[in-house]
């Protein structure tokens, strides 16, 4: 059943416009094209990333860190309280009103110190500045590094400039060296970013970033079996042109240099809006939705592949959205920019909250005359 599952899968009609097949791209007179056994070699390349990463955050980036002048919060941890704790990690992290008002019960606290532990408890379950500057710094420098190699690997190509070259004499377009080192390497990088999504930073948009790891990996692998390569290269050297500049920003965020952070965003907000919301649809997604139909009639194959990059163009939207509320932050006045996707920290207002404990201590016992509380305030008067 799986063998006859797996032929019906793998069938010429579904994958190749009609006249055409898998048999196009059997190896011949020299020529080698891309085979679908080739992408077990991501797995190992993944691994190696995972390992060259926590060398890197270790030797490189923490260093580096301690140069730029990273400076972490001093952050007060909650006081033990068995109670609270088994609340916290069985319960809830955010308790309601009602739930707060229990709890106080049950410790003997008042509301506002079970309010004040939960913020300091949810505050030390947060990356600190350190892990997020190590995080960043290493996506900078591999989205620059794959940047600078990917554009060398296509720019003295003829479909770098021209549209229609991605599809001269497909499917029977040999494999260049530079476009299978690509290849390899981007999907390693991304398999290594979902294996590691459980112990990077979570954001707000964590779900969409599953989503893209995940089309992603499906858009390399799908546009490797069927040798949709020129294609594919494009579409990673788009994705890389923004992102290092993203990452940079952020490195210097979590510095305190604010200036240069803003000045690096601008850049990457401009960056991000031509390659993501201008060229990926109106060129590159031209070439792969609206070109192709004066070649070919429709297939299954051809519905697919675009279908991901509708993905991916629905991502970008969102993200420029995230992107444009940051920008607002640029306007005189807001002098802080921070990454709109990042779980805030909350601010821990302990010594406001002992002040009004006090004030309402002080209350109790009547008012306060110059300075003193009055002996006899709370007792009647004897007649």
């Amino acid at each position: 059943m799986l063998q006859g599952l797996r032929e019906w899968f793998w069938q010429d009609w579904l994958w190749f416009p009609e006249g055409m097949g898998w048999a196009d791209l059997e190896s011949r007179d020299g020529q080698v094209f891309s085979k679908s056994g080739d992408l077990w070699m991501s797995l190992p390349i993944a691994l190696c990333f995972l390992v060259i990463r926590q060398i890197f955050e270790w030797k490189v980036a923490t260093p580096l860190a301690a140069l730029l002048g990273v400076r972490e919060k001093v952050r007060v941890h909650a006081s033990h309280n068995p109670s609270l704790e088994s609340y916290f990690r069985s319960t809830s992290k955010h308790p309601t009103q009602d739930e707060v008002k229990s709890l106080s019960k049950q410790t003997g606290s008042s509301e506002k110190q079970v309010h004040r532990w939960f913020r300091r408890r949810r505050n030390q379950e947060r990356p600190n500045l350190l892990k997020k500057f190590r995080e960043a710094s290493w996506r900078f420098t591999f989205y620059l590094l794959a940047f600078i190699a990917g554009l060398a690997a296509v720019i003295d190509k003829p479909w770098f400039y021209e549209k229609e070259e991605m599809w001269k004499d497909f499917p029977k377009m040999p494999l260049l060296p530079s476009q299978y080192w690509y290849y390899m390497i981007e999907l390693g990088f991304y398999f290594s970013l979902l294996f590691s999504v459980a112990s990077d930073v979570k954001r707000k948009d964590f779900k969409e970033q599953i989503v893209h790891h995940v089309a992603t990996i499906l858009l390399i692998s799908f546009s490797w079996c069927v040798n949709y390569i020129r294609a594919g290269t494009m579409i990673m050297l788009v994705h890389d042109s923004s992102d290092y500049l993203l990452e940079s920003a952020k490195m210097f965020n979590y510095a305190g240099w604010r200036k240069t952070c803003n000045y690096i965003f601008i850049g990457f907000a401009a960056v991000f809006f031509i390659s993501r919301l201008v060229l990926f649809p109106f060129w590159i997604m031209h070439a792969t939705i609206v070109y192709p139909l004066t070649l070919y009639p429709t297939f299954f194959g051809y519905y697919f592949f675009n279908g991901l990059l509708m993905v991916l163009q629905c991502l970008h939207i969102f993200w420029f959205g995230l992107v444009l509320r940051m920008a607002i932050k640029f306007l005189p006045g807001n002098n802080i920019v921070e990454d709109e996707r990042s779980d805030k920290e909350e601010t821990d207002d302990s010594e406001d909250g002992d002040e009004e404990e006090e004030k309402e201590r002080k209350t109790k016992n009547g008012p306060v005359q110059n300075g003193h509380l009055p002996l006899n305030n709370n007792h009647r008067k004897v007649d």
